[in-house]
């Protein structure tokens, strides 16, 4: 039977997760220039309802169909086909099929979203839509079903409990690839890029911290322990995240970055995803100082040394803050917390190295797949249309340039 209090939560969490899309819009828009900050909120709206498509269609079915060789699902679903309102996803949970995969839609709409931070500002809308089509369903898809959907990482033993390594890794390394591939904006380096209205940004990164709970609690697919534990570290590691980059940014810069005090947040929500249904506060703690500390430092590293402009810090902040999230997972995992799934639950400093070995695992398997694989889409894709603007285009800003619209009227 449904279990009414479960379901209830896993929609609200759904619902959670879906108020992240258009907050990471609020988030990356205000971090743009005036000209640009429409076309960047575009980006999310726009991807939740064409990956919301996507998944119905193609994409539930690739991650969570019957396995294929450990590498796909089949296409038992295709297009929802066979499932009915009371099919029961999980007898444990008693939740109905379509609740969880209304659920796993939104992880699958935000993760090409938040790719859309490196190439801010110079990409051609047209590609924007072919790429993100092909990356949902190259890249997202199969490593998804890698590590939920029963395929070869989730047999080897590797595990993620709410996306760092499926979500943040993934596409963390895309994001890398995209800006390294697209190369720098004309302005790369000067007063221009800098942040158009911090106000906006600072309440981004507070509805993703609110919808963050859905991302993580949401995921134990019940109302119970687990969710409440998972919860409270959630909010534990972005506090200190916050904190720490904040502090760490003072003691270099000589003042207090409220941006700063934002990002750090954000990276210590990053880095305690694939561990929040697994470690305790304390655990928590370190992981969110982690965070603060590691994502601070590359982004000193991309930008001021090797140049590379990943315009709105997504591989500093996610990809760096998942890979960091995975690795404390095979570290700290403690299977008290785990919801009694058992000791292969416990990490390193709980007795059980196996776990670490098996993180290690997947998170080379996530960087390597996701970073060959978008190398291919995007060299792909401009073969037929030019990943990048024109330089008018560009100058002149992508609000009116790509959408013949203008974010605020002088």
């Amino acid at each position: 039977m449904i279990d009414a209090g479960n379901t209830a939560w896993v929609l609200v969490s759904a619902a959670l997760v879906m108020l992240m899309t258009p907050a990471l819009g609020f988030f990356y828009g205000g971090l743009v220039s005036r000209k640009n900050v429409l076309s960047t909120i575009m980006h999310s709206f726009f991807i939740l309802a064409l990956i919301s498509v996507v998944w119905v269609l193609w994409g539930y079915t690739h991650v969570f169909g019957p396995d294929k060789g450990g590498l796909i699902g089949g296409l038992d679903y295709i297009g929802l086909r066979g499932i009915e309102p009371g099919d029961i996803y999980s007898e444990a949970t008693g939740i109905p099929v379509f609740a969880f995969i209304a659920f796993q839609m939104m992880f699958a709409a935000i993760t090409p979203a938040l790719i859309t931070g490196a190439f801010a500002e110079r990409k051609r809308f047209k590609a924007f839509v072919v790429f993100s089509i092909l990356w949902s369903t190259l890249v997202y898809a199969p490593l998804a079903h890698w590590v939920w959907g029963g395929g070869w990482l989730a047999q080897f033993g590797a595990i993620d409990f709410a996306g760092g390594t499926v979500i943040h890794i993934s596409s963390g390394v895309a994001a890398l690839v995209a800006a390294m591939v697209l190369g720098r904006r004309k302005t790369f380096g000067t007063k221009e890029t800098d942040p158009h209205d911090l106000t906006m940004t600072v309440l981004g990164a507070g509805l993703l911290w609110f919808g963050w709970f859905g991302f993580n609690a949401g995921s134990a697919l019940a109302a119970n322990g687990q969710a409440a534990s998972a919860f409270l570290v959630t909010t534990i590691a972005a506090s200190m995240g916050a904190l720490t980059w904040m502090t760490v940014s003072w003691m270099r810069h000589g003042h207090p970055s409220v941006l700063g005090a934002a990002a750090g947040a954000v990276g210590g929500l990053v880095a305690i995803t694939p561990a929040a249904g697994f470690v305790g506060p304390a655990a928590a703690l370190v992981i969110g100082f982690g965070a603060g500390v590691f994502c601070f430092f590359t982004v000193d590293l991309l930008k001021q040394r090797l140049k590379i402009d990943d315009a709105l810090d997504v591989f500093a902040v996610h990809g760096i803050g998942g890979i960091w999230g995975a690795l404390a997972t095979g570290l700290f995992a403690d299977s008290a917390f785990s919801g009694g799934a058992g000791v292969g639950f416990d990490g390193l400093f709980f007795g059980n190295p196996e776990l670490l070995w098996n993180q290690i695992v997947a998170t080379v398997a996530a960087i390597a797949f996701s970073g060959a694989a978008t190398f291919v889409i995007l060299k792909a894709i401009n073969l037929v249309i030019p990943l990048r603007v024109e330089e008018e285009a560009e100058v002149l800003g992508l609000d009116t340039s790509q959408h013949g619209e203008v974010a605020y009227q002088i």
